[in-house]
């Protein structure tokens, strides 16, 4: 087995993002990811976070939340339309993630775009 330091090779973190982008809708686990990118999901995490300065599922979350926000400001759906897109279950859990990461609710953070 290889040893890495520093974190991840830039090739296993772009093939790492890129997987997490196109599947923010989906219900996305540490060893589905780590698994992509032919490591355990330990060592994964461990290495990932290096990279990034986030873990795993702290980085999805943002990602999540970056692109509710770009769905808030375009204003062309709703947020109940909005939710599948992201990954979440239920409004409530969605206005609870995005208050803690931007201060807002989603319809303040709408109305103020």
């Amino acid at each position: 087995m290889r040893e890495y330091t520093g974190g991840l090779p830039p090739h296993k973190l772009n093939q790492a993002i890129t997987y997490i982008h196109g599947h923010l809708d989906q219900d996305l686990r540490l060893a589905e990811i780590a698994a992509i990118v032919q490591m355990s999901p330990h060592y994964f995490a461990t290495l990932f976070k290096q990279s990034t300065g986030l873990a795993p599922h702290q980085f999805v979350t943002q990602c999540r939340i970056e692109h509710a926000k770009w769905l808030l400001a375009k204003q062309e759906l709703t947020i109940l339309e909005i939710l599948p897109q992201l990954g979440f279950k239920s409004q409530s859990h969605f206005t609870k993630v995005f208050r803690e990461q931007t201060g807002l609710t989603p319809t303040a953070y709408r109305s103020h775009s």
